[in-house]
């Protein structure tokens, strides 16, 4: 067990098959945005901690090949290095650790897939009386080193390795981790913070973000469409339509990670999911399905359909969440589109956004796109089901399944994010 008041060395490893829970990557994928992202005592006695992962243990799922590949990819520096450089990332996780200084400042705190170890130093500089830093990926190494050059190894205690294999002797009064993937919920890594939460979090603990939302709305993008297909058309003076059908297959199989506009969205968002950190269960991510009906707010070609989310930071979510409250305010923030990125006032919650409309993050957004798009008058009808989930073949993928139906004919799209 770890010492509960001296931790100047501040780094401990845990050895196992793999790595850790972390953000985003982009494993087997082309077109990688993040470098492959779509990983992560005492002074004079250094302390190893090894874990024998054969053990049973009720909280440790195994750890498979592709956690090993997943974990492995967040070694890469210039992952890290994209997320930091995400101003409205980084400077909004920021201000929420010192906007809840009051709950952080004397208080234990985890830090779940830390990275380089930037929100567990916030969390330091915030007053917190030990912070563990846990990540599955080898950059964990370089964090206990980044810890130990701003001389915070007597707070920042970094664990190599996977939140279900480490053990921490004590509960914590606070959860902070950056999860949140592509689409919100690809790569999985919110289950590592429901872990966290399960066996550490002290009754009334804080958890950062405390919420989170998917939404969905069906966009027009004839530039993308252009550019990917038509172009194939009349290439030099050669009629090329040949490869019309395999450039279609090639554009749009698959979603697509890019950044688009308000401009090219058709109507207001759709709730996908709305996730309470302090409730949400490993079971209920496993697939998502939700029926979805939107009416065009103008005349154009649908060309697909757009996702993004936002988290809020809100302490006062400790005190008081209900049912009730939470679905009024799903129900409020789909009716007017709002995306709130600062407080108005003391008691409006700290929002981070990756709608449209808001400033770009590296996130940006994710687009299914269809092969065909269907020329929508103004009002037109546009209904369906969409349903997320968990691959089979490894949970950090994501299965979609959309069926969709307008102007009298229904559609089907499948596709996998990997």
């Amino acid at each position: 067990m770890f010492p509960r008041e001296n931790h100047s060395n501040g780094y401990e490893q845990v050895h196992q098959v793999g790595g850790m829970d972390h953000t985003h990557s982009h494993i087997h994928r082309e077109r990688v945005r993040r470098g492959t992202r779509r990983l992560r005592g005492s002074s004079s006695s250094p302390s190893l901690r090894v874990f024998d992962q054969s053990q049973p243990n009720h909280h440790r799922p195994p750890c498979t090949d592709f956690d090993v590949a997943y974990f492995h990819s967040y070694a890469h520096l210039g992952i890290h290095q994209e997320m930091i450089k995400d101003r409205v990332r980084t400077e909004t996780y920021r201000e929420a650790i010192m906007q809840h200084q009051s709950f952080i400042a004397g208080k234990v705190v985890v830090d779940v897939g830390c990275g380089t170890g930037i929100l567990s130093i916030f969390c330091a500089q915030a007053g917190a009386k030990r912070v563990y830093a846990i990540d599955a990926s080898d950059i964990a190494l370089q964090a206990n080193e980044v810890v130990k050059a701003n001389n915070l190894s007597d707070v920042v205690v970094v664990l190599h390795g996977r939140v279900e294999d480490v053990e921490i002797d004590e509960e914590v009064d606070v959860i902070i981790s950056e999860w949140m993937g592509y689409m919100l919920l690809y790569e999985s890594m919110l289950g590592s913070v429901i872990n966290a939460r399960d066996r550490w979090l002290k009754p009334g603990g804080l958890i950062l973000p405390s919420s989170a939302t998917l939404y969905m709305a069906p966009v027009t993008h004839t530039d993308r469409y252009n550019d990917s297909v038509d172009f194939w058309r009349n290439v030099y003076g050669i009629n090329m339509s040949a490869m019309v059908p395999l450039a279609k297959q090639c554009a749009f199989e698959e979603p697509s990670v890019e950044t688009i506009t308000g401009e090219n969205v058709l109507t207001w968002p759709h709730v996908v999911k709305y996730i309470d950190s302090y409730s949400v269960t490993i079971n209920e991510l496993e697939s998502v399905t939700t029926k979805f009906k939107f009416n065009s707010m103008m005349r154009a070609p649908l060309h697909g359909f757009a996702f993004w989310f936002d988290v809020e930071f809100n302490g006062n979510a400790i005190v008081s969440t209900n049912y009730n409250s939470t679905t009024s305010f799903i129900d409020n923030h789909q009716m007017n589109g709002s995306q709130r990125k600062k407080r108005t006032n003391p008691n409006e919650a700290l929002v981070l956004s990756t709608a449209p409309e808001d400033p770009p993050t590296h996130w940006q957004q994710t687009l299914i796109y269809f092969y065909d798009p269907i020329e929508l008058e103004q009002d037109q009808l546009i209904e369906g089901l969409v349903t997320l989930s968990q691959s089979r073949e490894n949970a950090r993928f994501m299965n979609i399944h959309l069926e969709y139906t307008s102007g009298g004919r229904s559609h089907v799209k499948e596709s996998v994010m990997r």
